[in-house]
């Protein structure tokens, strides 16, 4: 399932749409699932665990650490998981670090 903000579910084709809108989508499950269940293309992967942290990084950190630029507190984002719980408390962890 996938979250955003203002649409709290998105089907696939949605997030199809909104990626060639250069969103960044950031699959909070654990690498392990990734590696059982596949990953979504152009999606990156931080575990829930570290999102907090992730979210707080030095950009260049961030870069080093999953090879790709550090959202901004104003860019579009979605987040995703298996069943929508973790996407949920992933979105709940980006509002309160100020991400819009």
């Amino acid at each position: 399932s996938l979250c955003a903000a203002a649409a709290p579910n998105l089907s696939y084709q949605e997030l199809k749409d909104l990626k060639k809108a250069n969103v960044l989508h950031i699959d909070v499950r654990e690498r392990w699932e990734i590696d059982r269940f596949g990953k979504i293309p152009e999606s990156i992967n931080i575990p829930l665990g570290e999102l907090m942290e992730a979210l707080q990084m030095d950009p260049t950190e961030f870069k080093e650490q999953y090879n790709q630029n550090m959202p901004s507190k104003s860019d579009p984002v979605v987040f995703s998981c298996l069943a929508g719980t973790r996407s949920k408390q992933a979105l709940g962890f980006a509002m309160s670090l100020g991400f819009s």
